[in-house]
């Protein structure tokens, strides 16, 4: 761990009961300069303790552990430092994932994915990446909503095209936001991409859509395979209508919801007069397969000014080119404003470049969604 901190470097605490991976884990963060490791602990009672001594930005929390693991230590840090960053860190397994996935709900703001073996995060540079990326990411974030930054105000439905406004977005760097003219057409088909923060944002924003939004929806989020064919029991059951992963070949029907497998690209294409999903492995785009670039840029030349895209929290810049090719198209785009958001880059990033019709509270973007569809069927 780092001797000297300087006040512009992230904290980071470990908690994860093998030695040899908190100091792997520790080489892998501070080969970054802008990240200082200043506590490194092998059960969550420990990371408790060390609350008090330790100015700790962000916890990366591993899930099994003795004397306390980490579904237990989790409400408690968040109680004990309020605006805390948590990331979770397990294998990739079936039961962490799950596992994972109800962190998430209950406050950890996202997971990393570790090697299964000490000798892969050796060589795991797309794992290192990642663990530092998402890191900084939720330092940022954690940073803007503790200075009390300025947020990017919520576009209510009916607000007069080109209205301006101030955001600081991911960077920090105060940017300005050209609203475009509200949808007038209902969209035949809803794509939403998403990535750090999304499961939880997906399950609010499906649930509130209700039966009055009977449209198919395509999602892309970031995740790996274990934990996209969880997420998409989990959207079923919330939402209340039938989702599961793309299967290639799949014909798109109204009324389902269907979910990028993790590893694969979900990309549409039309066969005579149906519209079926392809499946691929293509190159990932912005360092993720599935990436929700390839499902738009597939989507706006099918639906043009028949589909709406909703672009949610998440790290990166991933949905902003494709959200330009269905605006090209003659579709809408909206955003998740900052303030809702765990990171501010996917939304801030189209919000911020001139495409969306509103940007909007994760809690509105339902509501303006079926406002439009039952406006139209009137």
């Amino acid at each position: 761990m780092s001797a000297t901190i300087s006040s512009d470097q992230f904290r980071v605490m470990i908690v994860d009961d093998s030695a040899v991976i908190r100091g792997l884990l520790t080489r892998a963060l501070e080969a970054d300069p802008a990240i200082t490791v200043v506590a490194s602990v092998s059960n969550g009672q420990n990371a408790l303790n060390a609350l008090d001594r330790h100015d700790v930005e962000i916890v990366v929390l591993d899930i099994e552990m003795p004397v306390m693991d980490g579904m237990t230590a989790l409400p408690l840090l968040l109680k004990a430092k309020p605006g805390i960053q948590v990331l979770m860190a397990s294998t990739l397994t079936r039961k962490n994932a799950e596992i994972s996935l109800r962190a998430m709900a209950l406050g950890a703001a996202d997971y990393v994915s570790k090697p299964t073996a000490t000798s892969e995060i050796h060589s795991a540079d797309s794992f290192k990446r990642e663990l530092v990326e998402k890191v900084k990411a939720l330092a940022v974030a954690g940073r803007g909503a503790k200075r009390g930054a300025l947020r990017s105000s919520p576009v209510s439905p009916g607000t007069a095209p080109g209205r301006q406004q101030s955001a600081v977005a991911h960077t920090g760097r105060e940017r300005e936001i050209m609203l475009r003219p509200a949808p007038r057409q209902v969209p035949d088909l809803i794509a939403i991409g998403s990535s750090t923060g999304g499961p939880q944002a997906l399950l609010k924003l499906l649930a509130g859509l209700g039966n009055e939004v009977g449209q198919p929806i395509l999602i892309t989020q970031h995740m790996p395979a274990t934990f996209t064919a969880l997420l998409a029991g989990h959207i079923g059951k919330t939402a209340g209508r039938p989702c599961a992963e793309g299967v290639d070949g799949e014909t798109i029907r109204p009324g389902r919801i269907y979910l990028a497998p993790g590893g694969y690209h979900m990309v549409v294409e039309r066969t005579g007069t149906r519209d079926v999903i392809r499946l691929n492995q293509d190159k990932p785009e912005n360092f993720c397969r599935p990436a929700v670039d390839p499902m738009l840029y597939s989507l706006a030349p099918l639906y043009g000014s028949r589909m709406m895209v909703v672009i949610l929290t998440g790290m990166g810049c991933d949905g902003q080119k494709g959200a330009e090719a269905v605006v090209k198209a003659g579709g809408s785009v909206i955003a998740q404003d900052e303030a809702s958001s765990v990171v501010w880059g996917m939304p801030g990033a189209v919000a911020t470049s001139g495409l969306c019709s509103a940007v909007l509270p994760l809690g509105e973007i339902a509501p303006y969604i079926r406002k439009l569809v039952v406006r139209s069927a009137a």
